[in-house]
Parts: C-alpha cells; sequence; structure tokens
C-alpha cells in the first residue's frame, strides 16, 4: 500500500475504426482510515528523510568534507553503502591500495555480485552460418543406402519453406520435418547433431514407414522427457480437397524405437480440432499435455458449410492429454472481445512458459486483419490475462506485426525472443524487407528491440549482408536451445516476386551475448590499472613506463579498436608535467582524492542497487 493524494487516468485509446465515441465511468477504490493511512505517511516520511541524509552522506564523502560525513553519520547511524562499498573506498580512495581493490572486485565477480548489472545489459546478436559436415560415413541405421545418390544435396535436407523444426535440448539434435520446395510438398525426416555438425536423413519418406505423408504448415512439438514428437495438421491445394483428404490426422514418433504410430485418423471426430494449417501447437512435458490454438480450419470447395458463411473458419485452443488420449475444447473461436474470449488466428506464435504454466500468444492474422494483442493463458487456472489488447499507440516500441515472426521462449531467463522477418504488407515486400529481433521481459512486461537491419540494407549490398545474417524471410523455421542459449534458423521464402517458386535452405544459428562475468573484471582491472599508470606517471615515469608495458596491457581487450587506441595514447601521460594535471585552487591531495572518488564510483556502478549509494546527486536538486 501507498499514500497517494491525486490519480490520473490517461485514455489509451477514446476512438475506433468503427466508433468516435467513448463513454467514461470511472470508480476509485481506497481506504481514507487514518489508522491505516497514517503509518504508511509515516513510512514515506521517513523514507524520505533517509534518503536525502544518504545524498548529504554521498556529497560530503565525495568532496572530502570527513568531519562533516562522520558528524552527520555518527548522530544518524544511516548507512551510505554495503560494508563491503566503503571497505572498497577505503582501500582505494583513503589508501591507494589497489592490489586489494582488485582482489575485493575479484571477490565481488565470484560471488555472483555482477549478475544484476550483466542481466539489464543489451543483448548483441551474433548469427553465424552453419556449414555442416559432410556425412559420408552415415550408418547404415540412419540413411537406407538405396537412397543415397552420388549427389551432395543427400547430406543435408534441400530448399523449403513450411517445414517445421523441434529440438531436443538434452541431446542437442534438431529436427526437420517435411515443407514445400516451390513445386511439391515433402515427406523427408532429418536430425542434426550440433555436437557433430551433422545432418542425418532418417527417412525420405515417412508415409513408406507408416507415418505422416508429404505436408506443409503443420506443426511439431516434442516432449524431450519421453523423447517424442506429435505432428498435427497440414496444407492442401483448394485442387484436391475432397472430405476423405480433410481428415486430420495425428502422428506421434518414437526417436529412441525410431517409429512413427498414429495416434488419431481423424481428430475432430475424437473431439479434437477439424483439419488445420498454420495453427500452433505446444508441449507441457510435466502433465504430459499437449495445447493447439488457432489455425484456419480446411473446407471442401462448393461445400454445403461453405456457402453459409464467405467467412474463413478458424480453430479454438484445445488440450490434448496423451496418456488418456483424449481431446478437450478449452476455448471456441470468438470475435467478441470478452474478458475470457479468446480470437482465433493463423500465422501467431505460441509458446508455453514452464515455470509460471502460461501460455502466451502473440500476433498473427484473421482474414485481412493482422493481429497485434498479446495474451497469456494459465493451463491449470483456465484464465486468460491480455497483457496488451494492441490499441496501443506505442506501435514502435512493440514487434511489427505480420505473418512472419518467429517466437521462442527462456523460462529461466523470464524471456520471450521474437524475429520479425518480412513486413506485413504483402504487396509492397520488395521495399519493407528487414529482419528486426525483439525481447519481451515477462516480469518488467517491456519489449526491447536487440536490433534491426533496415539501415544496413541500404548501406551494403545484399550479398554482404547475407555473409552477416540470414536475409529476411517467411515460411522459415527458428527453434530455440534454452539450455545453452542458442537459436537455429532453417530455409524458407524470400519473397522474391521475380522467382516464386524459390526457397531458402540455408541455416544459421543466432546466440545474443551480453558482457561476461569474464569481461567485466577484465575491464573493471583494466579502469584500475588504467588510473594506477596516470597516478605513477605523475610521479615515477620510469616505474609507470614499466607498469604500463607489463600489467596494464595484460588487462587491454586489443580486439577492442577504442579500447586499444586509448591504450596506445596512455603513454602521453608520462611526457606531461604534474601542473598539467591539476586544475587551479586545487592541491595534489585534492586532486588525487577526486580521480579516486571518480574511480570508485565508476566501480560502483557494476554493483546492485542494494549495496550503493544513493543514485542522484545533492547539487542536481539546485535547479538553473
Amino acid at each position: 500500500m501507498f499514500p497517494c493524494r491525486f490519480v490520473k487516468i490517461v485514455p489509451l485509446m477514446s476512438w475506433g475504426p468503427s466508433f468516435n465515441f467513448s463513454i467514461w465511468y470511472i470508480e476509485l477504490h481506497g481506504i481514507e482510515d487514518p489508522d491505516v493511512v497514517q503509518p504508511c505517511l509515516n513510512w514515506y516520511s521517513k523514507y524520505r528523510e533517509q534518503e536525502a541524509i544518504r545524498l548529504c552522506l554521498k556529497h560530503f564523502r565525495q568532496h572530502n568534507y570527513t568531519e562533516a560525513f562522520e558528524s552527520l553519520q555518527k548522530k544518524t547511524r544511516i548507512a551510505l553503502e554495503h560494508p563491503m562499498l566503503t571497505h572498497l573506498h577505503d582501500r582505494l580512495v583513503l589508501h591507494g591500495d589497489f592490489d586489494a581493490c582488485e582482489e575485493l572486485i575479484d571477490k565481488a565477480v565470484r560471488d555472483g555480485l555482477f549478475n544484476q548489472y550483466i542481466s539489464q545489459q543489451e543483448y548483441k546478436p551474433r548469427w553465424s552460418q552453419i556449414i555442416p559436415k559432410c556425412n559420408k560415413g552415415t550408418s547404415a541405421q540412419e540413411i537406407n543406402r538405396d537412397d543415397i545418390n552420388s549427389d551432395n544435396d543427400d547430406n543435408r535436407p534441400g530448399m523449403r519453406g513450411g517445414h517445421q523444426m523441434v529440438i531436443d535440448v538434452q541431446t542437442e539434435t534438431v529436427y526437420l520435418f517435411g515443407g514445400w520446395d516451390g513445386t511439391q510438398d515433402l515427406a523427408d525426416f532429418w536430425a542434426y547433431s550440433v555436437q557433430e555438425n551433422q545432418w542425418a536423413c532418417i527417412s525420405r519418406d515417412t508415409e513408406k514407414e507408416s507415418g505422416p505423408s508429404a505436408r506443409s504448415c503443420h506443426k511439431m512439438c516434442i516432449d524431450s522427457q519421453r523423447r517424442q514428437i506429435y505432428t498435427l495438421g497440414r496444407y492442401l491445394d483448394s485442387s484436391v480437397r475432397n472430405s476423405k483428404s480433410l481428415k486430420s490426422d495425428f502422428y506421434c514418433y518414437d526417436i529412441d524405437a525410431n517409429t512413427w504410430t498414429l495416434l488419431s485418423e481423424d481428430t475432430s471426430a475424437d473431439g479434437g480440432p477439424k483439419l488445420v494449417f498454420d495453427h500452433q501447437m505446444c508441449m507441457d512435458s510435466e502433465k504430459h499435455m499437449i495445447y493447439t490454438f488457432g489455425g484456419r480450419i480446411l473446407t471442401c470447395n462448393g461445400s454445403v458449410e461453405d456457402s453459409r458463411t464467405s467467412e474463413p473458419q478458424f480453430s479454438g485452443l484445445y488440450a490434448y492429454h496423451c496418456q488418456a488420449a483424449t481431446w478437450s475444447l478449452l476455448r471456441e473461436d470468438s470475435c467478441n472481445a470478452g474478458p475470457e474470449d479468446i480470437q482465433s488466428r493463423i500465422g501467431h506464435c505460441m509458446l508455453f512458459h514452464t515455470r509460471n504454466r502460461c501460455l502466451y500468444v502473440f500476433g498473427g492474422q484473421r482474414s485481412k486483419t493482422y493481429l497485434n494483442d498479446f495474451f497469456s493463458y494459465d493451463v491449470d487456472g483456465d484464465h486468460v490475462e491480455i497483457i496488451s489488447d494492441g490499441t496501443k499507440k506505442d506501435s514502435g516500441m512493440v514487434p511489427m506485426t505480420g505473418f512472419t515472426q518467429r517466437a521462442t521462449i527462456d523460462p529461466e531467463l523470464n524471456e520471450i525472443h521474437v524475429l520479425s522477418g518480412l513486413s506485413k504488407d504483402k504487396d509492397k515486400r520488395e521495399e519493407n524487407v528487414r529482419n528486426s529481433f525483439w525481447i519481451y521481459d515477462i516480469a518488467r512486461n517491456n519489449w526491447s528491440c536487440v536490433y534491426k537491419n533496415d539501415q544496413v540494407l541500404k548501406e551494403n549490398p545484399s550479398k554482404a549482408l547475407q555473409e552477416e545474417e540470414p536475409c529476411p524471410r517467411f515460411a522459415h523455421q527458428l527453434v530455440y536451445d534454452e539450455m545453452h542459449k542458442v537459436h537455429y534458423l532453417f530455409g524458407g521464402n524470400p519473397g522474391k516476386s521475380c522467382s516464386p517458386k524459390m526457397r531458402l535452405d540455408d541455416f544459421w544459428s543466432l546466440k545474443l551475448c551480453r558482457p561476461s562475468k569474464e569481461y567485466l573484471l577484465r575491464h573493471c582491472r583494466y579502469l584500475i590499472r588504467k588510473y594506477r599508470f596516470e597516478e605513477k606517471a605523475q610521479s615515477e615515469p620510469l616505474s609507470a613506463l614499466k607498469y604500463l608495458q607489463n600489467d596494464l596491457s595484460l588487462t587491454v581487450d586489443h580486439t577492442d579498436p577504442d579500447e586499444t587506441k586509448e591504450f596506445q595514447l596512455l603513454p602521453s601521460a608520462l611526457f606531461k608535467s604534474s601542473s598539467d594535471f591539476i586544475p587551479l585552487g586545487f592541491s595534489d591531495v585534492d586532486q588525487t582524492y577526486a580521480q579516486r572518488t571518480q574511480l570508485f564510483d565508476t566501480l560502483v556502478n557494476f554493483f546492485p542497487d542494494s549495496m550503493t549509494p544513493p543514485k542522484g546527486n545533492l547539487v542536481d536538486l539546485i535547479t538553473l
């Protein structure tokens, strides 16, 4: 609870394409009881007083007003910071004991005190194209000898879009099935071993091995615990649809036994979804459940159902209980916007968070409308929560909607990652080609854009771009190994109007990098030694030069051009007279104290906020 005197209410939207008025009713609930309000106010006043004193203590110490600092601290008994930082200040600023200072930083890094700082740093994406080894020595169990041609393409999956991939994080194996190569649906099934950097063909035609027929726009999910892969749905061209082909088959592949099992000839007859494509499917290994949501329902051309409604039909949210082999409908497709209603769609993203046990649904397309909403569904509580209704005006701060985004989830980091490909405007695809990568922080409820390449594209020819990262595309697949923190992307459709049948077969890995503990430790050592050298250079130039060569150079990141340049300019400090360092009216002691304080303040930034002095400065309270 917190005390407040005023509440400001801001409309997110007071008009829309179908209405231009709004009716408001606002009711505020609070507690006026003095017995409740007064303790809150007292706490707030005490907190403000304490922070004001801490700002004074920080100011006094920074300016070496020792008597004032000690007197105020003794009188109030308020701690400016964690004792560890007080010790750091004592060693560094008061005694210039740089070795002890390095030891303290080393201990802080080992104890995980820099983890909060690391978690707040922006990611830098690192794409690298995977060139798999040729598997000439593949065992007979993995590839049927009769199937092998002399052609090199036998060693890896060919060009395709609309295929499906899943990853077994325990064995670091990516499984790929089916897709459309521009002229036909495919039924080949592949496994890529990350450790061996090699593709192996499990089956050239799964239909011949009692598995699913050739297909694209289907969905797969993996149960890594039980080592099983499930597949559901497919797209059929209207010319080949008949009542027999519209049965929705459902298969399970057992990885260890290398066998397919038909779980259902027609899921809709068993209480599950009708035949759908471009839906989404998630696995809950803990409860042995599968969730499937959305997708367009395929209907026969000219059927009674179709003539009644020209609107395409979409599938709702279903759960499949693997053990009992039963389906249940959790939410029907709804056009309404009730609190528990959900609008079905195609080309959306759906992810299952294994820790908070929620499904997250984002984006997608419904008929000609691109949906920009974002909601979660609590699978145990059967409750829908709207995170964003998609009407907010901060469109620059959320990923671009469309039919091209691919998303993954990291339950440990509590993050959702979204790779946006081609823009939503199908007709203007050529102009609007861009990749962007977004991260949604679930706990903080905010999106951040890791990178956009639309600028890169204008400066670099597309060839140079393709060597650095995959070209924008749709109908591709992206999977994520949350254990090793690596994404894998394969194939897709580059959307070139000049060659509409073209499909891709490039394979990429993506790592999102933040500064590591080792990097921060090296960087802090570099800052400490750089300052130590500058202090030595004023009094002992020869000793300083040796220190520069033997101790400081060890901590420089010579691959970083900025740091290398800074290091190369450091020797100039040896040729400055001591008066060049000291501003007018300052003594040597004042100057040393001020510079060491500056270094201390820089090092403090890496520690958690709960340990550090207050962020602001007393002098900033004085406005012009």
